[in-house]
């Protein structure tokens, strides 16, 4: 749904006063955090989407990963799992959901989680994710409203995973760019997410439908600051470029630009400021944290397998009411 009519709808929901709720709706978080006692809170969300590629099993596994990455941007660990399913059993064999399923308990398994059970219904069409609870001490959260001036913004996936399954489902994408954007959607956040902890970030929040722009945007709003974003140091997934410059845009594209360029300034004209606005599915974390911090960050992530792994801007006092500077 476009961003603007979902923070209609939860800026018109009643305020909750509960002390022990540390992170709620507002702000548009990647998930909420309920304290038990001083060291310890519950991280809890839910994530669940249409397939996003043809393979069952793949997509088990991009839904798992993606819905496990909101535990990850707030510095939790997943522990517990259920899954939420839709599936058309009067039209698909069950082996499709069994696939389905075994691809997400795979990422699940990997995270260290454990799976307790689930729902489904029988839909139109297929629906596929995972409500996740974790563990996080209070003291060490990430949150999208921490982001501080000084601090650098690393961005820990490449982008372009929206023009890359748009053009699959066009039967236009080579079979070698969409095999390197499934590996990017099934790759978890734990040790992006591990190592900004450890180096004391206290400020993340993961890229999905909003695009980068628009969570980008909402770190900036949630913050009191402005994000500055270097359009030359944008990652983008091989092959993702072309494709939206053939015009392989999703409708969320057009939303994303729409609601973001009302509080954002662009200095410069680039094909690669499409990347800016293309909905992510299983996306990379955005971490700001101390300068000092960046470079061995990025080393880490790196390390962990996370190749694409950069530095994209930093954060900045609050410019003429601006969530984003894009230069």
């Amino acid at each position: 749904m476009p961003v603007e009519a979902i923070a209609q709808v939860v800026r018109s929901l009643p305020p909750v006063t509960d002390p022990n709720l540390l992170v709620g709706a507002e702000g548009f978080s990647d998930a909420g955090i309920y304290r038990i006692h001083d060291t310890l809170a519950l991280v809890q969300t839910v994530d669940f989407f249409p397939p996003v590629v043809d393979d069952p099993y793949a997509y088990g596994q991009i839904a798992a990963a993606n819905s496990l990455s909101d535990v990850y941007a707030m510095g939790g660990e997943p522990k517990t799992v259920l899954n939420i399913v839709g599936f058309p059993d009067n039209k698909l064999p069950m082996s499709v959901l069994e696939e389905i399923l075994r691809g997400g308990a795979e990422r699940v398994t990997a995270a260290g989680a454990v799976i307790l059970g689930g729902h489904s219904v029988r839909d139109a069409e297929i629906k596929f994710g995972l409500s996740v609870t974790g563990f996080v001490d209070p003291a060490k959260m990430m949150t999208n409203r921490a982001a501080k001036p000084g601090d650098v913004l690393v961005l820990t996936k490449a982008l372009g995973t929206g023009f890359i399954t748009t053009a699959n489902r066009k039967g236009e994408c080579p079979a070698d760019v969409l095999a390197a954007a499934v590996d990017s959607m099934t790759q978890l956040n734990r040790d992006a997410s591990r190592a900004a902890v450890s180096l004391g970030a206290r400020a993340a929040t993961d890229i999905t439908g909003f695009a980068l722009a628009g969570h980008g945007g909402e770190m900036a709003e949630s913050s009191g600051v402005t994000l500055r974003f270097h359009i030359d140091a944008l990652p983008a997934l091989p092959g993702a470029l072309d494709l939206a410059k053939a015009g392989h845009l999703s409708r969320a594209n057009k939303s994303n630009r729409e609601f973001v360029e009302k509080f954002s300034r662009f200095d410069v004209a680039d094909d690669r400021a499409l990347l800016l606005f293309d909905p992510q599915t299983s996306g990379g974390l955005l971490v700001a944290l101390a300068a000092d911090r960046a470079d061995e960050f990025v080393q880490r992530c790196r390390a962990a397998g996370m190749q694409r792994t950069a530095i994209v801007g930093e954060v900045l006092k609050r410019q003429d009411n601006l969530n984003l500077i894009v230069g």
